[in-house]
């Protein structure tokens, strides 16, 4: 087993590397980048009557830039050279801990994310804690009173919020809670006296702002999350040996959590490192809605603003993330079933 996952570990690097040249290269070979957009915005500002860049490099007072002041501002972003000497030169910065500099804001891309990860990684870890801490035990409930009236009602609220996206959940929730009848604020993270709080006033405000996020949040996954169990725990309620163990005089109770509980989340551990992306990435239409400065909106408003170093830093972390939730699937799995064997060719046996 050690073997299987030292490979796994290896094939990071080279899956890193695909993953990241492809998308490096589609940023060099897309029209309308940094260079563009400041051409255009020097045009609007020329219409105007006069055009300034406040960058480093250029400063010209037309809607138009010589070649000369082109050429110093491809050089400023690094567009001067081949892609795939770009490329390397970014690789190399990258394993040193420089992602760039974002061309949107001016700041160091790692100064930005950083800046964005304690907001995603409270919604993330809270969404997940709460999606498997309610889904599993749910689903348990819902396989024992399978077909009674508990299990109908249930399941028709959770495949209505499963029917509705996050999106219109947020929406809702924003107009009916915040916007009615104003028990939550509108928009935000924290309130804007969040500094002059006390320590538990700080942590019951940021509670406050996060309730309806994180509704819309769960909404998305928990449908799947808490049929997944139930059909799983019935699938192994059915099963022989666990019917051999109630013939043989088992209670029913131990039948469940001592024999088929186990191999029941199995499907759910196979997902769950998967799952560890959703702790950074989140969703961006949910953030656009509650105004929240998260990792999500980060990286739509940069794949707008075409800012390619925030782009490519955010790829860099969610790709290695997901890389080594898949990784981590594989170890909750064995964890879980203790039948499965990571052979000498990978497989699990």
């Amino acid at each position: 087993m050690t073997s299987y996952f030292i490979r796994r570990f290896l094939l990071i690097v080279p899956t890193f590397l695909g993953v990241t040249i492809l998308v490096f290269m589609l940023t060099r070979l897309v029209p309308g980048g940094p260079v563009e957009r400041l051409l255009q915005e020097a045009a609007l500002a020329g219409a105007d009557g006069a055009a300034s860049f406040t960058s480093d490099v250029v400063s010209s007072g037309g809607s138009t830039l010589s070649n000369d002041q082109l050429d110093q501002l491809k050089a400023y972003y690094g567009f001067d050279k081949p892609p795939l000497v770009s490329y390397f030169h970014w690789l190399g910065n990258v394993f040193t801990g420089d992602l760039g500099k974002s061309t949107r804001y001016g700041d160091p891309v790692w100064d930005i994310i950083r800046s964005r990860l304690p907001i995603s990684i409270f919604y993330g870890i809270t969404t997940l804690i709460l999606t498997y801490g309610v889904c599993i035990p749910l689903g348990i409930v819902k396989a024992i009173k399978h077909r009674t009236v508990f299990d109908n009602v249930s399941s028709a609220l959770v495949f209505l919020g499963y029917a509705i996206p996050s999106y219109v959940v947020a929406i809702a929730l924003l107009t009916s809670f915040a916007f009615w009848i104003d028990w939550f604020p509108l928009s935000g993270f924290v309130s804007d006296n969040f500094d002059d709080l006390s320590l538990i006033g700080k942590g019951l405000d940021i509670l406050y702002h996060a309730v309806l996020p994180l509704i819309a949040y769960v909404a998305g996954s928990f449908a799947f999350t808490t049929m997944l169990m139930k059909n799983s725990l019935m699938d192994n309620l059915a099963a022989d040996y666990v019917r051999t163990a109630i013939a043989k005089g088992l209670n029913f109770r131990s039948a469940v959590f001592d024999h088929a509980l186990r191999n029941s989340l199995i499907p759910i551990a196979t997902s769950f490192g998967n799952n560890i992306t959703l702790i950074i990435t989140g969703s961006f239409l949910i953030e656009k809605i509650f105004n929240i400065d998260g990792f999500g909106l980060l990286g739509f408003e940069s794949l707008v603003e075409r800012d390619y170093p925030v782009v490519m830093g955010i790829l860099v972390i969610s790709s290695l993330l997901f890389m080594i939730g898949n990784i981590l699937s594989d170890v909750c799995v064995a964890v879980v079933d203790p039948r499965v064997k990571f052979g000498a060719g990978g497989s699990n046996q």
